[in-house]
Parts: C-alpha cells; sequence; structure tokens
C-alpha cells in the first residue's frame, strides 16, 4: 500500500488495486493550500474544519463519517467511538477512530483522539500495522501519549500528524517531543510525503517521518 501525507492529518492511502482513501480534509485556514484531491472514499473522523472540508476533494467519493463496520470498494474499515478531549467530549465533542485493512495491513488513523483509549477498544481493534496519531497536544494526544498508545497497540511503524510544521497555522507542539519519547524505536525521516509499505517492507518498531505535500 501506499501512504501519501498531504499535512495535518490528512493522508491518502492507496492499495495495490489503486482504490484510494482520504483521511481528514483539512481546509486551508490551516495553512496547508489543499485542492482537488482524487479519491474513491473519504473518512471524516469529526466536524471540525481542519477535518472535514470535502470542498477540496474532487467528485463524488462515498463519506464515511460514523462508527460502524463497512467497506469502502474491497477495503473494510470499522470506526470504533471516541473523544476529542479527556472529559468524554464535553469540551470538543466526539471522535471516530477508524482502522483499515489495506493489502493485508491494519492501518490505524487516529483523528483528534484526545484520550487514551479504553482497555476495550485497543481490545477490539487488536495489534496493528501502522499507527496514524496526532502529537501536537493541546487539542489532541501529546508525544508522550501517543508513544504510550503505539506501544499498546503493538504498532510496528509509527506516523505521526497533526503536529506544528513550518506550513501550520495553529499553536501545537512541533516534532522535538516525539523523537525525545522514542527512543526505542529506529527514527526514519523519508524527506517525501509518499512512503510505499508491504508486509516485507514494513519492520518494527520504526518511527516513520514523512514530509507534508508542497505546492
Amino acid at each position: 500500500m501506499q501512504i501519501t501525507w498531504y499535512g495535518h492529518s490528512c493522508f491518502l492511502l492507496t492499495s495495490e488495486s489503486g482504490y484510494s482513501i482520504l483521511t481528514d480534509p483539512c481546509d486551508q485556514e490551516t495553512g496547508y493550500e489543499l485542492h482537488d484531491l482524487v479519491c474513491d472514499a473519504v473518512t471524516i473522523s469529526h466536524e471540525h474544519h481542519d477535518h472535514n472540508c470535502l470542498a477540496i476533494v474532487a467528485g463524488s467519493p462515498e463519506i464515511l463519517r460514523k462508527p460502524g463496520e463497512f467497506h469502502a470498494g474491497e477495503i473494510p474499515v470499522t470506526g470504533f467511538p471516541s473523544y476529542h478531549d479527556d472529559a468524554k467530549g464535553a469540551n470538543r465533542g466526539e471522535n471516530v477512530v477508524f482502522l483499515y485493512l489495506i493489502d493485508g495491513l491494519k492501518v490505524l488513523h487516529l483523528g483528534d483522539l484526545g484520550h487514551m483509549l479504553s482497555d476495550e477498544i485497543i481490545e477490539q481493534i487488536g495489534d496493528i500495522d501502522i499507527l496514524l496519531a496526532p502529537i501536537g497536544g493541546v487539542f489532541t494526544l501529546n508525544a508522550k501519549m501517543a508513544t504510550t498508545l503505539a506501544d499498546r497497540l503493538n504498532a510496528k511503524v509509527l506516523i505521526p500528524m497533526h503536529y506544528k510544521t513550518p506550513a501550520l497555522h495553529f499553536n501545537i507542539e512541533g516534532l522535538e517531543p516525539l523523537l525525545a519519547a522514542n527512543a526505542t524505536r529506529r527514527v526514519h525521516h523519508l524527506n517525501a510525503n509518499t512512503a510505499t509499505l508491504t508486509r516485507e517492507t514494513l519492520g518494527d518498531r520504526r518511527l516513520l517521518i514523512l514530509d507534508y505535500k508542497r505546492n
């Protein structure tokens, strides 16, 4: 499968067959200038402008934005209920954590998760291959919490998202705390916004840092 990071929490997940799922499209107020993104389906973790901007998406893809079990083309997708804060949604509302099974790999996108997942949800999800996790704190998990959750899920590859970059207008934490919290993971700075991962090339306990899409 191929993973492309457009910035913030927006990724394009493309299977070997060419079917693609876009996650959490963000509007240009974030600082990421995205438009006319092509995909077959879109998952939206919650209804905030930096995660649900369908105006930047071309065509009429299938939209998934609730918990439950679905199929996007040939890809099984499961949405798990969660919250945008540590007060059961009282401050920032609900959030959906999406699990995708693509080319035999389990990929988990946390959206704007603001708390540690419960033991019950972690057990339902099981061990995963690739974790797409917010690390910026303030509105979501911070680097330490994301690392702890990656360990609890036995994630082979941790890919950070929703953190401070030169493009982002939000005042949240950058990559440095994540690097400090992952002394036991191999760090791979790809210097590109797209990575191709297979069962054979996945590796184990790896921190994969993608560059965001630049105009």
